[in-house]
């Protein structure tokens, strides 16, 4: 474990998936007692897309993007969360860091959580918040070329699932996936899935209850769960980041290597001595290195 991680993690909240209102109510609790990002050089407005049902969203236009003149690069942005827990109030701290670092429009999306709404409730929600995006471009001074996708865990999956979906349909042409630990396979077969028992904040256990809320008595497909894909061709440039003590760790690198094989380009970082959203703790330095990297990678993307 990091040395400068391992002090905090007696004091990491305590949550339980199988209480969703209560693990709301704790992260929530979490987030509010935080100190607030830096919102100074951005616009943050919240609007609602028209879907069935109608989806909020939270956008962020860094001031510098607008500066430049022409279209910005934008990307949707799927929380984590477990399909659990997670909101826009609750990711506003990591949406407002990724537009300021990355100079992106970043749309973060309020997605319908389980159990309460499960598969495909989610997917259906950052798919129309997409197509939305690209609808809506010129409106949101977006280039409708140089629109990402990405999220952190659960969101992470979600985002892969949405690049599946939009390939498949011919949907909105999606330049770039930054997906962060993403949960990928609910088969939890991988060496990392079957021996992380008790790693800090996610676990084998939470892992399984995240998916048994999400899945419910349907059976997973690959728009559920993007390891189950038999074919990654055709998908966009990937940023796929691991942490070395989370079970979502060999899923992901599997499906980086499977992107590769399947002639996508990937950028693979796995984060020795970090756990599942250990990147939280800010006062690390290796913290500090995986936000800067994820912003830096969304940036060099969008101008690419």
């Amino acid at each position: 474990m990091d040395p400068e991680l391992e002090p905090f993690i007696p004091f990491l909240p305590q949550t339980d998936l199988d209480d969703p209102e209560a693990t709301r109510k704790t992260v929530a609790a979490l987030v509010a007692a935080s100190a607030a990002p830096d919102t100074s050089r951005m616009d943050v407005e919240d609007r609602t897309v028209p879907a069935d049902p109608d989806v909020a969203v939270r956008i962020y236009r860094p001031h510098r993007a607008a500066s430049q003149g022409g279209a910005a690069g934008a990307i949707v942005w799927l929380h984590g969360g477990g399909f659990v827990f997670g909101d826009l109030d609750t990711e506003h701290p990591w949406a407002a860091r990724l537009a300021d670092g990355s100079g992106a429009v970043v749309v973060s999306v309020d997605y319908r959580r389980s159990p309460e709404n499960r598969f495909p409730a989610a997917l259906d929600d950052a798919y129309a918040v997409l197509n939305w995006t690209a609808r809506h471009a010129a409106e949101l001074g977006v280039d409708p070329a140089r629109i990402a996708v990405g999220g952190h865990s659960a969101g992470g999956g979600l985002a892969a699932a949405v690049a599946l979906r939009a390939r498949d349909e011919q949907g909105p042409a999606i330049c770039f996936q930054l997906l962060n630990q993403p949960g990928l396979d609910d088969r939890q077969q991988t060496w990392s899935a079957r021996n992380f028992t008790d790693t800090p904040w996610f676990t084998r256990d939470k892992t399984a209850a995240a998916w048994r809320h999400y899945l419910g008595s349907r059976p997973a497909t690959a728009y559920a769960a993007p390891a189950r894909a038999t074919d990654l061709s055709g998908l966009p440039p990937a940023y796929v980041a691991t942490a070395e003590f989370c079970p979502n760790r060999d899923e992901d690198i599997e499906y980086a290597l499977r992107l590769l094989q399947a002639g996508v380009p990937v950028e693979l970082h796995q984060w020795p001595g970090t756990f599942h959203g250990s990147q939280a703790i800010l006062s690390a330095d290796i913290s500090q290195r995986q936000n800067a990297e994820l912003a830096g990678a969304l940036r060099r993307a969008l101008a690419a």
